[in-house]
């Protein structure tokens, strides 16, 4: 039986959707290679498009370095980097990674929560 193929936009869409403070999500390859991104209506994106190509690039990189850490500690369950305009979410998918950013000044537990439910939309990807 083939497998349903996933619509990466809706996907980006639908975490866009999850909070008024989400900024941007991207579905990025393992290779760095931005798969599907959007920048939320009415947000100002903080870098160009050069620099969302190369961060996508480095979150890419991090996540094989952070896998020789598997067995030892365990599988990475999502990075969080908290900044002074942005915070910024990866979660790893079996062959993507989800990349998010949200306002900074939001409560980590509703920061918590939308991971979770970011989990839940990304699951099959």
């Amino acid at each position: 039986m083939a497998s349903k193929k996933v619509d990466m936009l809706d996907v980006v869409q639908k975490i866009l959707k999850l909070d008024t403070k989400m900024r941007f999500a991207a579905i990025i390859d393992p290779k760095g290679k931005i798969r599907e991104a959007i920048m939320k209506t009415g947000k100002t994106n903080l870098k160009n498009q050069k620099e969302e190509e190369h961060f996508c690039n480095q979150v890419a990189q991090r996540r094989s370095m952070r896998k020789e850490f598997d067995r030892s500690l365990g599988k990475v369950r999502y990075v969080h980097v908290e900044r002074e305009k942005v915070s910024q979410m990866v979660i790893y998918t079996k062959r993507n990674i989800v990349y998010f950013t949200m306002e900074p000044e939001m409560p980590i537990s509703t920061k918590i929560r939308l991971i979770t439910k970011v989990k839940k939309i990304t699951a099959g990807l």
